[in-house]
């Protein structure tokens, strides 16, 4: 399904480029997502636990810049993963303003056990494309990624993280 605008080639060429990138990479996402609900825990949940996990303790607004999440979000997200007992807050003793986000065991066995899931199901999505095109993915992802941070800035905006 491409575009219905009635603009210039370049316009309907990269509105119709748009469309397609969207919808394939919600229909990757959600199948690579599936198995989330089983385990009680949303996208974002899943996200900070993992983040938590190959990280180590973080800030809840590091978390955010790496799950990409504001700072609202984020804090709902870690307030839920609180009461489920999956992460834990901790102030720091030396600077009180430094609240650092733990994984609590449970949340560490949680994660153990559906990552290595995570990561089959990924690996049979990608399984489409050849070494050469994920490669090729990879770059032109990345030439999107560094071409709105530059624009971004170029408006006067502060950049979210994403590697």
């Amino acid at each position: 399904m491409g575009t219905h605008y009635r603009g210039n080639e370049s316009e309907v060429r990269r509105l119709d480029s748009f469309i397609k990138l969207v919808r394939e990479t919600e229909l990757v996402s959600a199948r690579v997502h599936r198995h989330l609900p089983e385990a009680g825990l949303t996208v974002s949940q899943f996200g900070v636990l993992e983040t938590l996990h190959h990280l180590g303790p973080l800030t809840q607004r590091d978390v955010g810049r790496k799950v990409l999440k504001s700072s609202g979000n984020v804090t709902l997200v870690i307030d839920n993963l609180e009461k489920q007992g999956l992460v834990r807050r901790e102030r720091s003793t030396e600077d009180r303003r430094f609240v650092a986000v733990h994984l609590t065991e449970a949340g560490r066995k949680l994660i153990e056990e559906i990552f290595p899931r995570h990561v089959s199901t990924i690996v049979a999505e990608m399984r489409t494309l050849s070494g050469r095109e994920q490669d090729e993915l990879g770059r032109l992802c990345k030439k999107l990624e560094l071409e709105g941070v530059s624009a971004h800035h170029q408006r006067g905006g502060g950049g979210m993280e994403v590697s």
